[in-house]
């Protein structure tokens, strides 16, 4: 049992060690040189098909959201009658 937990320590020990001295390319730069980059794109439209497909997306909904809400609205102010 003692045996077990020890190499147990000693695997997590290692891993957490590690993890640390591998070195994580800079992309910061790069990014910031791409986005800053003057194309006539607006800075959320620059990522490319995704982005534009997100944008999209969501502003579809926004606007079906904001009919919806208008709807509820007039329904609401206008009760049907009970016949």
């Amino acid at each position: 049992m003692n045996r077990g937990v020890f190499a147990l320590q000693q695997v997590a020990r290692r891993t957490f060690c590690n993890s640390a001295r591998r070195q994580v390319d800079n992309k910061v730069p790069k990014n910031q040189k791409f986005f800053q980059e003057d194309n006539g794109l607006p800075v959320h439209l620059k990522g490319g098909t995704a982005d534009a497909l997100l944008y999209r997306t969501t502003m579809t909904l926004t606007v079906l959201g904001v009919g919806y809400v208008v709807y509820e609205l007039v329904k609401a102010a206008y009760p049907q009658k009970k016949g």
